[in-house]
């Protein structure tokens, strides 16, 4: 056992491809061929400290597991399982995560876990709880998950940095969130981020990701340590870091912006791959870099060019509505992209039709909408879907009709042109003093008369934390601007929360703000 487990010891810390090497010497040697019938042999007669690392050493360094030696251990760890210490269970624990399941394995799990529900109550210590929380893993039944949860709740206090980092990979193997555990967890996290290896920084992010945890205070903790950093990472680094927080809908602004400048600087990193992630993250996002915001985009388009021999009919897609998102045009790109439209070389497999068809759509619709010659039209035919609204809105129109007064002051479920729809839509006069009756506004010039759009957005809709609506929704609602209304940007999951009189007064105030009728100053199209 000891020969085993310093030569998993050493093993451990070599390269991926020493490891292959010395693996090849090791079962060649003839030394280790004795060890392991000398080990076959005496298996019912080892101690169970024994019988544990010899069977983690050996799954460790890559033993095959349906080898008699591996198959015999495993069987006699079933018949000794009451036997095992706590720190034994540990140890089995790893070694079992590490395992495929087969028959006799299947059989250890299910006898291992019955131990573990009759042992927690007596566990503390924090490092076995979360070997056994890998352990048993997604699979395990929910009581015994909460039961793991309480016996790692009492002892979080003594939670030290390298266990909370162990801690939040453990939740994800159980794929349970445990608010108090991650909660801590994160806390610790943000204390030591300077001692988190980059790879780890990624890993948090996925894990959160996984199990649907949002910690704004997290998130722009690791994304201020990369940015203030940012100058020892490698660029491609920094990639993987912003596309994972693009994945959880967290916008580390000044780290997008920091990138930016880099891009511009130094493109010939920006192969095709990392090129289609850095447009998904900033589209996504809907982030426009403060500095320099032109050259950026012009920069990312030159990239796009250079790539168009290679790129694919999806790839070109996606690249040219994440631009086209951002109110950008690459008209070489378009060009060959409606080229390939028009011979129905777009044509995909049913399960990326429906997409590709949506992402066409709006890139057609950027083409006219944000274009610099389009003008704002006189007129703006409408159509009301519906007299009635999904329940998610029942409480904006309660709140609209005693606020106006009456039902025909606004419209709901209108539809547009191009395939968009609004919510509501109330009309004003030209001062913004009045709402005007939706029938009478027949008879007035769109001159005098001030629209405004109210879209009731989910929480998904907007970067994490904040109000800054993300890609599809910005999108939106610059094109609705461009068709001369002013647009209200709501986070229902709040307005549920609000009272009535709350939220017929958030209401008013939205309708007879200034802040209400105010155009974005400048667009990306204004250069273009």
């Amino acid at each position: 056992t000891n020969a085993l487990t310093v030569a998993w010891r050493l093993f451990k810390k070599l390269s991926e491809e020493q490891q292959r090497y010395e693996k090849q010497l090791i079962f060649e040697h003839p030394g280790f061929a004795k060890l392991c019938q000398q080990l076959l042999r005496g298996a019912r007669r080892m101690t169970r400290g024994d019988l544990v690392f010899s069977l983690h050493a050996l799954v460790n360094l890559g033993v095959p597991q349906n080898t008699l030696l591996v198959q015999t251990l495993v069987r006699v760890c079933q018949e000794k399982l009451n036997q095992l210490d706590n720190r034994c269970i540990s140890v089995l624990a790893t070694t079992l995560a590490r395992m495929d399941k087969d028959k006799n394995v299947s059989a250890l799990q299910a006898g291992f876990q019955l131990l573990v529900e009759q042992r927690i109550s007596s566990i503390r210590d924090i490092f076995i709880l979360q070997n056994l929380m890998k352990c048993l893993g997604k699979d395990a039944p929910v009581f015994l998950k909460k039961k793991l949860e309480m016996a790692v709740v009492k002892e979080i206090d003594g939670l030290t940095f390298p266990n909370a980092l162990r801690m939040f990979l453990a939740c994800a193997a159980m794929n349970y969130c445990s608010l108090p555990i991650l909660n801590s967890c994160s806390k610790k996290i943000q204390e030591n981020v300077q001692d988190v290896p980059f790879r780890q920084l990624i890993l948090i992010l996925e894990v959160c990701h996984t199990l649907l945890y949002r910690n704004v205070k997290l998130f722009s903790a690791l994304a201020d340590y990369v940015n203030s950093t940012a100058y020892l990472w490698d660029k491609r680094q920094i990639i993987l870091f912003l596309s994972a927080c693009e994945t959880l809908g967290f916008q580390p602004t000044e780290l997008l912006d920091i990138f930016a400048e880099k891009v511009t600087e130094d493109p010939d990193f920006l192969n095709l791959k990392n090129l289609l992630i850095v447009l998904r993250v900033y589209s996504q996002l809907n982030h426009v870099p403060r500095v320099q915001k032109h050259l950026f985009f012009e920069t990312l388009h030159r990239c796009l060019n250079k790539c168009l021999p290679q790129i694919s009919n999806t790839e070109l897609l996606k690249a040219v509505y994440a631009l086209g998102i951002l109110g950008y045009l690459p008209h070489r790109a378009l060009d060959e992209l409606l080229q390939k439209d028009s011979k129905d070389e777009l044509t995909l497999s049913d399960d990326l039709k429906e997409q590709n068809t949506v992402m066409l759509r709006s890139v057609k619709t950027c083409m006219e909408l944000d274009s610099s010659s389009f003008t704002k039209p006189a007129f703006v035919p409408t159509e009301n879907l519906s007299s009635l609204v999904s329940l998610n809105l029942r409480k904006a129109q309660e709140a609209l009709i005693q606020l106006l007064g009456d039902e025909n002051m606004f419209q709901q479920n209108v539809q547009l042109p191009y395939g968009y729809r609004i919510d509501f839509e109330i009309k004003m006069d030209s001062d913004r003093k009045k709402v005007l009756p939706i029938a009478a506004t027949d008879d007035h010039p769109d001159s005098h008369v001030q629209r405004l759009a109210f879209l009731f957005a989910p929480m998904s809709a907007f970067c994490l934390g904040t109000t800054h609506p993300q890609g599809k929704l910005a999108m939106k609602k610059r094109h609705l601007n461009k068709l001369g209304y002013h647009v209200i940007l709501i986070q229902n999951k709040k307005f549920q929360e609000m009272k009535n009189e709350d939220a017929i007064e958030f209401l008013k105030r939205k309708i007879y703000s200034e802040d209400a009728f105010s155009f974005p100053v400048e667009t990306l199209q204004d250069n273009n």
